[in-house]
């Protein structure tokens, strides 16, 4: 596996199949991690295992070449994630890709409110996906109908929160760690838990942490793995 540590990339046989941990910065999407990698490597298959949304950074696992046969197993790992909820306010993307569509007042709400919201969500539940996600409904992913302004039935799924850690309230602000099993979407949790406390919310940072035992602090960013490529192959060259 390709980490910050790693030192010697003249070792690793992209063609055949290596894992990249990858910090995904913000306003970049998945995918586009996924083509700097390709084109980096000048390997065509490869494929991350689990999307962040552009407005997410952290950690993203690349697989290429045949590893890519890998990628379920990596999906199917928790994933830990950090961010903020902003209470008072509501958009149709549940974060802040899209216009803040209503802002209600968060007088009145106490530390013991949010706790106890928060305990509600702890354990198996279920979560209706965002219109605003890959999730494809008739072939057509749900993101796509949104942008035209339309929402459809959604089916709910079933997921499980691990843990929920209230890291710090400054309302409207709420900084928290949520441990969370695969298909779990941090912005449908922060829309839900607005509207449990009667204000409304949105997901306003996110960052990714953890899937399963990777951590981010051990993945390289896109500019230093291809910086670090670029040079393996220089030296290679120059020898």
């Amino acid at each position: 596996m390709i980490t910050k540590a790693t030192s010697d990339f003249s070792k690793f046989d992209f063609q055949s199949g290596e894992v990249i941990l990858i910090d995904k910065p913000i306003c970049w999407s998945s995918f586009k991690v996924v083509y700097k990698i390709r084109q980096a490597t000048g390997v065509k298959k490869v494929g991350h295992a689990g999307t962040l949304d552009p407005l997410a950074s952290g950690l993203l696992i690349i697989c290429t070449g045949k590893k890519t046969k890998e990628i379920t197993k990596y999906q199917d790992f928790e994933k830990t994630y950090t961010g903020t909820i902003t209470l008072g306010k509501s958009s149709p993307s549940m974060d802040l890709e899209t216009e803040i569509c209503a802002t209600n007042s968060t007088e009145g709400i106490f530390d013991k409110q949010i706790l106890d919201a928060r305990d509600s969500f702890i354990g198996r539940i279920t979560q209706i996906p965002p219109m605003y996600s890959a999730v494809k409904v008739n072939g057509k992913s749900l993101y796509k109908i949104a942008r035209k302004g339309k929402t459809i039935e959604r089916i709910p799924r079933e997921i499980t929160i691990y843990s929920f850690d209230i890291k710090n309230i400054s309302v409207p602000y709420i900084d928290f760690e949520i441990v969370c099993s695969k298909g779990t979407y941090i912005r449908s949790i922060a829309n839900d838990f607005g509207e449990k406390l009667g204000c409304g919310g949105l997901l306003s940072s996110l960052r990714r942490t953890k899937i399963g035992n990777y951590c981010v602090e051990d993945a390289l960013d896109t500019n230093e793995f291809t910086k670090k490529l670029k040079d393996e192959i220089y030296n290679f060259v120059k020898i």
